[in-house]
């Protein structure tokens, strides 16, 4: 469960790009008033150079430039990587925040919303992480800089177990991009987990959600950042 990126590190970012060309079908807006805080949580293997991730920031940076947009690395150890996140927006209004995460990020999206009760964009999201990353213990690469090596240690599998939330609860303050063409994960498991939300089923895409830039007004309007 990754995201593909271009070469580089970055702790975070904000850059003006261009506006995201291309559209999703029209769909109902997430609950609450528009979005000022937005937190985006990367996948396994990648860093906030995500292409995804660099998107919504250029995005932002343009057309809003008043939300505070954070996308942090994650480090390996999940426990780790949540305190990461839930230090740096213990300061945030949980009304008016939302997290997006794509794959793993998905899943620590949603382990964000259920404690704090805020909206949550999941892309892909992970749905059993403990079980999909086990067989990924050992040394990895991240996609940005191969040459860039970390340690997936056999308790991150238990760290992951320990959080997974049992159910997700008021599944309208959550929206999801899912992808038939993922292949990494289900999509039945990720719809069935997701029952309920605000949901983008793509039938063909990949993974990484490819071509996430024509989807990217779904998530804006989720957001109450367009009509």
């Amino acid at each position: 469960m990754a995201d593909k990126a271009p070469s580089g590190r970055a702790q975070g970012y904000s850059q003006a790009g261009p506006h995201a060309l291309g559209g999703s079908p029209g769909v109902s807006v997430g609950p609450g008033a528009p979005v000022t805080h937005l937190l985006y949580l990367h996948g396994f293997r990648s860093s906030p150079l995500s292409t995804k991730a660099q998107l919504v920031g250029r995005w932002l940076a343009e057309h809003r430039p008043e939300v505070h947009f954070w996308c942090p690395q994650l480090p390996p150890s999940p426990r780790e990587a949540m305190d990461l996140v839930f230090a740096g927006i213990a300061d945030w209004p949980r009304e008016s925040m939302a997290a997006v995460g794509s794959s793993l990020g998905g899943f620590y999206a949603g382990v964000v919303a259920e404690k704090l009760g805020c909206r949550a964009v999941v892309l892909n999201p992970g749905v059993d992480p403990a079980r999909d990353l086990a067989r990924y213990i050992g040394e990895q690469t991240t996609w940005q800089n191969p040459e860039e090596r970390f340690f997936f240690r056999p308790e991150y599998v238990d760290e992951l177990r320990a959080m997974t939330p049992p159910v997700l609860t008021r599944p309208e303050r959550y929206a999801a991009v899912i992808a038939k063409g993922d292949e990494l994960l289900d999509w039945r498991e990720m719809t069935a987990r997701h029952a309920g939300a605000t949901t983008l089923l793509l039938e063909g895409s990949d993974h990484a959600i490819s071509d996430f830039p024509q989807h990217l007004p779904f998530v804006l309007r989720f957001l109450q950042w367009i009509p």
